[in-house]
């Protein structure tokens, strides 16, 4: 997959895109130590790429305090919308206590009650190359992963929030979950997301 993307420069894949962001972490790197606080960057990023990873997903981007995880590429999957699903749930499972293990200085302990991530995720076409000129970047681009990252950003700490394209895609991982319109920042329309 990475030899035909070399080749074009660009291709069109179906895949299913995952943002979580870790909430919490900027009010707690206000009132932390820098050392504690990249410790605790450290752990999520940890956390979220053996999630990722164990259902194929590849980590994308690390931006911040959030991630980028595409499913489906390189590695292909037609059960992708499942897997990122399953990673999400695996995401939060990992960062229930992100903060309880970590090196604080006495009296400035994170209980963890402040942390949580809220995680956004969509399927579909996406194109998948290196794009920019002076800076190149091997990424995925287009409205699928404008979702994901929008639907990502309204997610509260603990939540995943998937669109219905999800939804039909993975029944058996996200039929409890309850339908609900969001505003989305740059979409004309109120869009239909699920809490998984």
């Amino acid at each position: 997959m990475f030899t035909r993307v070399m080749k074009a420069r660009q291709i069109n894949v179906d895949v299913s895109v995952l943002f979580a962001d870790l909430r919490g972490y900027t009010t707690l790197s206000q009132s932390h130590p820098a050392t504690a606080v990249s410790s605790l960057l450290d752990v999520f990023y940890d956390e979220c790429a053996e999630a990722i990873w164990e259902y194929d997903g590849l980590l994308n981007k690390t931006v911040g305090d959030a991630i980028m995880a595409i499913f489906n590429f390189p590695i292909r999957h037609d059960d992708h919308a499942q897997r990122a699903v399953r990673a999400a749930r695996d995401i939060q499972h990992r960062c229930r206590h992100l903060g309880r293990e970590l090196d604080f200085p006495k009296g400035a302990e994170a209980d963890g009650s402040e942390l949580g991530v809220g995680i956004g995720i969509d399927s579909g076409q996406t194109s998948f190359g290196e794009f920019g000129r002076s800076h190149r970047d091997l990424t995925a681009i287009g409205t699928v992963v404008n979702t994901a990252a929008r639907a990502q950003s309204v997610a509260e700490a603990g939540c995943i929030l998937v669109t219905g394209a999800v939804r039909s895609r993975a029944p058996a991982e996200t039929n409890a979950g309850e339908g609900r319109a969001y505003e989305l920042k740059g979409f004309d329309k109120p869009m239909e997301l699920y809490a998984v």
